[in-house]
């Protein structure tokens, strides 16, 4: 039984990030990456998984994006994962949600694992629904917002979804099954020194754009402008009769806060 877990380079949030003339991208010289934090709980929960249980022969970890998202794969692989998947697209953030998943589910088709792990969301386009898209092109079930996971037998996996409202619901899956991990279902480990040293030994496969033979890969939405969200703060004064304040009030929180 093979796991893959999809991991994502990002902007660190705690940089200090600038948009570009074109109002369409960041200005990147002076911004550092990191691991995508919620695909961080995928891959804890992938490696919980392969401690448990003996069928599970490996964790693959698989990126994609430029070059630099090497170190995502290499961050992982020192934390236990077997292998490493990269995709080079150093277009990736031009391109929509559905268009990722056509090319990662062209890589992953002929790998054919068991178990598709990501994260929540991604901290830079928090599109949510790279999981969901995967399950349908791999022919997959689909969970989202799991967090729990137990083998009843060797083809189905019972998994606990979060609902609305503190509610929760147990479901069981027929292998192969695609999983969004719910951020904070586990507290993922950091690197041994063994691990560290242990990642020049494991394998990174390259995969290239080009030569995957995709074709129809335009996004079907729009970028129009990115920009930095401006705070503003502005205090109104209501006068009048008690009667008057209150309607006032009322007024405001339903047409204009948009609370009741």
């Amino acid at each position: 039984m093979k796991i893959v877990v999809l991991m994502k380079q990002v902007p660190n949030e705690d940089t200090a990030i600038k948009v570009d003339s074109s109002n369409k991208s960041i200005i990147e010289d002076n911004v550092t990456f990191i691991t995508n934090e919620p695909d961080t709980y995928g891959l804890e929960q992938a490696l919980l998984m392969k401690e448990q249980e003996e069928s599970i022969d490996e964790v693959v970890v698989c990126s994609m994006g430029p070059a630099s998202c090497q170190q995502t794969i290499k961050d992982a692989l020192a934390k236990g994962a077997d292998r490493g998947i990269f995709i080079n697209n150093p277009n990736q953030s031009n391109q929509d949600p559905l268009s990722r998943a056509k090319v990662i589910a062209k890589v992953l088709e002929n790998e054919k694992f068991d178990i598709v792990l990501s994260g929540l969301q991604s901290d830079d386009d928090g599109y949510a629904q790279l999981g969901v898209l995967l399950a349908e092109l791999l022919n997959m079930s689909h969970a989202s917002l799991v967090m729990g996971t137990e083998f009843t037998d060797m083809e189905t996996v019972k998994v606990k979804r979060e609902l609305e409202n503190g509610w929760f619901q147990w479901s069981e899956l027929k292998l192969p099954i695609s999983l969004t991990i719910q951020s904070g279902l586990n507290q993922p480990r950091y690197a041994s020194l063994k691990g560290i040293m242990g990642v020049k030994k494991k394998t990174i496969d390259t995969f290239e754009l080009p030569e995957l033979g995709l074709s129809n890969l335009d996004s079907k939405t729009e970028l129009v402008k990115l920009f930095t969200p401006v705070k503003t703060k502005t205090t109104e004064y209501i006068d009048g009769t008690t009667d008057e304040v209150v309607e006032k009030l009322v007024d405001i929180m339903k047409n204009e806060i948009k609370v009741i």
